[in-house]
């Protein structure tokens, strides 16, 4: 029996909203399958269709990338539609122009880390490996 290959972590990435700023999350979705995770980009999403697409690929990871100031109303609700199906293990990261209040706010309401657009891929990739990896151990 040969070795126990790991599967790629999984991502899932949305624009939340009607939000028209696509590169740096097209440029993210290629900088993550670079690290060598699965990249799933759905493009514009409310919540709702988020969460069903989560409930279909079943992603360790649901990214959502906002600039046009609805972080705090629909950031928080994809981790509460995430929570009323049963996938509240799911890891939700937000990046974007948020204000350094508002990220505070964004975590206390279950959204693990909020990356803003100097952010470093390196970081953004270590932070998802860690947390992914320490919830599933090999």
């Amino acid at each position: 029996m040969g070795p126990v290959t790991q599967r790629p972590i999984k991502v899932l990435l949305a624009k939340l909203g009607l939000d028209i700023h696509w590169r740096g999350v097209v440029s993210i979705s290629r900088m993550l399958r670079d690290a060598g995770m699965e990249v799933i980009y759905l493009g514009n999403q409310f919540p709702e269709g988020i969460v069903a697409a989560a409930l279909q690929e079943s992603p360790d990871v649901v990214g959502l990338s906002t600039l046009c100031g609805n972080h705090l109303s629909l950031g928080p609700k994809v981790v509460q539609l995430l929570k009323e199906k049963s996938m509240d293990d799911v890891l939700v990261i937000m990046g974007g122009v948020i204000p350094p209040d508002d990220r505070e706010e964004l975590k206390r309401r279950g959204i693990a880390e909020v990356f803003g657009p100097d952010t470093p891929v390196r970081q953004i990739v270590e932070f998802i490996e860690e947390k992914v990896k320490g919830r599933n151990p090999s």
